[in-house]
């Protein structure tokens, strides 16, 4: 049985103390400096808050869940009061960070693991859902272990090149934070299109979802429709003309990366762009000549 504790109890460090709990992995004790955190993790697992001292030298793995900016200073405060076993696993849940953050002088006998999974959270509960079937990032000294603990979870684990972490969470961040940024892009505008504001996302919603479901279903390039799909300038020309300045550069940069999808479905689908809706598109939007 492994033993386990965490440092931090956050929406994500308490769903994976409560998932682990739950298939036979032991939570020895948990440390926070926020009551509130606390007793929201005291709703779902019923752990004593204990001092470092009285539980980390005991753990096989010491989970490291509290905000990005300070969990190298708790990976050293371990260090520096020799709170560790040697072979102890120390586990960082961020996507940005590497896992070799948490070990600065290598000859202390400790791994080191990130496993980062790929999901947004709201809330405890449905962490606690989609842990299952989420896929994490991993990499470190330790990822045998990491892909292990994933498999515990029901997620689905991919192995990162650390030097190439800051590519991997830009992808994280285009697909999740500047998805909502997009929302919001949309909301402004069908808002100046005289719909009511408090219709107006309820009814993008449904649009978005469908998009996700093709997504899912046909993959890229496929899931892509519109008019640069269809090599439809005319539309594109009129969005131009109507669109407020301070939005126009946002949806040209993104009009010029949908229009080499566009053609990269065409060439899928054994179709050529339209020459003349290519020339008028790439000029519309910016593109080089």
């Amino acid at each position: 049985m492994k033993k386990f504790g965490i440092i931090g109890t956050g929406i994500v460090g308490t769903a994976i103390a409560v998932s682990l709990e739950k298939v036979g992995y032991q939570c020895l004790g948990v440390e926070t400096r926020s009551d509130y955190s606390y007793e929201r993790f005291s709703r779902y697992l019923q752990k004593e808050r204990l001092p470092l001292e009285q539980w980390v030298p005991e753990a096989d793995l010491v989970f490291i869940t509290t905000q990005d900016g300070i969990i190298h200073l708790v990976a050293e405060n371990l260090a520096q009061r020799k709170l560790y076993k040697p072979g102890q696993i120390w586990i960082h849940c961020s996507g940005s960070l590497r896992a070799q953050i948490l070990k600065k002088k290598p000859a202390l006998p400790i791994k080191t693991l990130s496993l980062h999974p790929l999901q947004s959270f709201a809330d405890v509960d449905e962490a606690l859902q989609l842990l299952p079937g989420s896929h994490f990032g991993l990499e470190g000294e330790a990822e045998e272990e990491g892909v292990q603990i994933v498999q515990a979870l029901g997620g689905i684990a991919h192995r990162i090149d650390p030097e190439k972490k800051p590519l991997y969470h830009a992808g994280a961040v285009v697909a999740s934070n500047y998805l909502v940024t997009l929302a919001s892009m949309a909301v402004q505008l069908f808002g100046l299109a005289g719909i009511p504001q408090e219709d107006v996302l309820q009814s993008l919603l449904p649009l978005m979802q469908g998009t996700l479901r093709n997504l899912d279903k046909v993959g890229l390039p496929q899931a892509l429709t519109g008019p640069i799909a269809r090599g439809d300038s005319e539309v594109v020309r009129s969005h131009l003309e109507s669109i407020p300045f301070e939005l126009e550069q946002a949806y040209q940069i993104l009009g010029l990366s949908t229009l080499e999808l566009a053609q990269a479905k065409m060439k899928q689908n054994s179709k050529e762009y339209p020459k003349e809706a290519l020339l008028k598109l790439n000029e519309l939007l910016g593109g080089k000549e």
